[in-house]
């Protein structure tokens, strides 16, 4: 699905969220929408917010006010249980893998499935096979590697179809090329247009624009915890977005009124 091609309903949707902590306001009415067969990239520098929103969606911080749409209707989302629920699941830059533990048990860690009293390893086996080849992975040798033994790539592959595994409807990515190499960012990046390709709605947080501009479709962009833009990627240019990202506005793109530093001129 292309950008041109945008369904009338965002999979999850943000409208007004504020979010404080103590007396620093982190977020200001802050909008955001992932639309499903979409990339959107969710990218501004070191303290714009970023990890904040997501943390939002995600359950993890309660919201101060604004609502959060899902599938065009309102929920509340109290804890990284209830997002989970409805199909939000979150991977996170240290990515929450085990060393000790192989590719299976780390799939399901704390949602193993059982047969009677105890463990079904053949069913779990097969199920994280499944969804590393649904994912068209084939760098992996065996579901039951050690995590420990993995590259960089490989472990973030798992992570990925970790987070796909349970029927998830928007997948939220942390940096996921962050402390790659070149060839293993590629790997990532098409793994992450792939999971789009399969209808899903995908959130990359980047600082990297050329990550961002190979494989998203849409791109907002947060300066000092106010929503600048969100554009598709193809009516913007590199330029553009690293001035969204750094003063809040270009040209005519961006806030309203700022003086360079967030607040209104």
């Amino acid at each position: 699905m292309t950008a041109s091609e945008t369904p009338a309903t965002p999979v999850i949707e943000l409208r007004g969220i504020d979010k404080s902590f103590g007396p620093v306001q982190v977020l200001h009415d802050v909008a955001f929408s992932a639309y499903p067969g979409e990339v959107t990239a969710l990218v501004g520098d070191n303290g714009a917010g970023k990890s904040t929103l997501v943390k939002c969606m995600g359950g993890i911080h309660p919201i101060d006010s604004g609502e959060l749409l899902f599938e065009g209707a309102p929920v509340n989302v109290h804890s990284p249980r209830d997002a989970a629920a409805l199909g939000i699941e979150i991977v996170y830059q240290d990515l929450a893998l085990c060393d000790n533990l192989d590719i299976v048990q780390n799939m399901f860690l704390g949602r193993e499935k059982k047969s009677g009293i105890i463990l079904d390893e053949f069913s779990m086996e097969e199920l994280a096979a499944k969804t590393l080849a649904g994912l068209s992975v084939r760098t992996v040798k065996s579901v039951r590697q050690q995590v420990s033994s993995l590259s960089g790539g490989q472990r973030q592959t798992v992570a990925i179809a970790k987070a796909v595994l349970w029927n998830s409807k928007v997948v939220i990515l942390d940096e996921p090329t962050a402390a790659l190499g070149v060839a293993q960012t590629q790997q990532v990046l098409e793994l992450v247009r792939r999971l789009a390709d399969r209808g899903l709605s995908v959130v990359l947080i980047s600082h990297n624009m050329n990550d961002v501009f190979a494989v998203s479709d849409r791109i907002a962009a947060l300066y000092l915890g106010r929503m600048a833009a969100q554009v598709k990627t193809s009516d913007v240019t590199h330029a553009q977005v690293v001035e969204l990202i750094t003063a809040g506005r270009s040209g005519d793109l961006g806030l309203v009124g700022t003086n360079g530093n967030g607040a209104k001129a």
